[in-house]
């Protein structure tokens, strides 16, 4: 065996270079100055014997071994971290570090209720989140950066283990002086498709949304310009159209004070199931499990309190 073998912060500075696609950034990423990761991955360089990186002025190219090696490199960095998390794994539970990465749509929903438990049930676990679109997050997952990721599903997710949470209903909002408003839940069909406020691409609650209407013109008609549910709601709010909302979002006081009313989404599919998902065959899959039971009993606090709330009918 050659004793003259990348090292892994070689690896990592190669990789953060493919992914910033700049020196400056992918140091600032490594936390490292831009001369200690140029020379980490010079020394890469001679190594293998072979130019991976072109560098000019203004752009950064990988060469075709470059590329061919950033894959594999992802490889090993997730081994390389499997690796650590066996010996974690080993010892007690939900303790130590733990990346999670969360949807915008579930994470000030959700997060308030879970954060506060967690810190009362597991003082040792470190949680270090990242809130990032469903395709981002998955992709994340894929490469290591994070050992978990809450999701809503349906979503192409790839080779992973999961645990359900809760199911979460699609609703329907639009301003309390709407003439068309139902004294209960909303057909798709009722949706004017020409005022229809959607998030924008990379959030799978658009997916999700117009999977339940099965309404393909709406596809093609509804306006998808918002960058989080806040901003879908100030443009309902100031009477631009309607939306869609799940109900976590909404038990969460999205709408509070507002004039917007929210009726239930009338469809077999209205609703999004939230899952946590991790690296099939992860080390750490009993602890994922273990972290998925405080989630769902997280999630369900809510409801309860709602059921509680709700009169017996006469």
């Amino acid at each position: 065996m050659s004793s003259y073998m990348p090292t892994l912060k070689q690896l990592q500075y190669l990789v953060a270079l493919k992914e910033q696609g700049h020196f400056g950034k992918a140091a600032d990423a490594c936390f490292v100055t831009q001369s200690t990761l140029s020379a980490g991955i010079r020394e890469l360089e001679s190594l293998v014997g072979i130019t991976l990186v072109e560098r000019t002025r203004r752009v950064v190219r990988f060469t075709a071994l470059g590329d061919r090696i950033v894959e594999k490199a992802h490889r090993v960095l997730r081994e390389a971290e499997e690796l650590a998390a066996i010996a974690q794994a080993s010892g007690k539970p939900l303790c130590g570090e733990l990346r999670m990465s969360v949807i915008p749509t579930i994470a000030p929903f959700l997060l308030p209720r879970l954060l506060p438990r967690l810190r009362t049930d597991k003082p040792e676990l470190k949680l270090y989140l990242r809130e990032e679109t469903s395709h981002a997050a998955v992709e994340s997952l894929r490469h290591g950066h994070v050992d978990c990721v809450l999701l809503a599903l349906p979503y192409a997710t790839g080779e992973v283990e999961s645990e359900l949470l809760m199911s979460d209903a699609l609703f329907v909002a639009f301003p309390k002086d709407d003439p068309r408003d139902p004294p209960a839940a909303i057909a798709p069909e009722m949706i004017d498709e020409s005022r229809l406020l959607l998030l924008e691409d990379g959030h799978c609650l658009k997916d999700h949304a117009l999977a339940a209407c099965n309404r393909p013109e709406l596809r093609a008609e509804a306006t998808m310009m918002g960058t989080s549910l806040h901003t879908l709601v100030q443009m309902v709010e100031n009477g631009l159209g309607l939306t869609m909302l799940p109900e976590m979002a909404i038990q969460g006081g999205i709408l509070n004070n507002t004039h917007i009313v929210a009726r239930p989404l009338k469809s077999e599919h209205a609703r999004r199931d939230i899952a946590l998902v991790w690296r099939k065959n992860s080390p750490r899959g009993e602890e994922f499990r273990m972290l998925a039971d405080i989630l769902r009993d997280a999630a369900s606090v809510p409801r309860k309190q709602a059921k509680e709330r709700t009169p017996e009918p006469a």
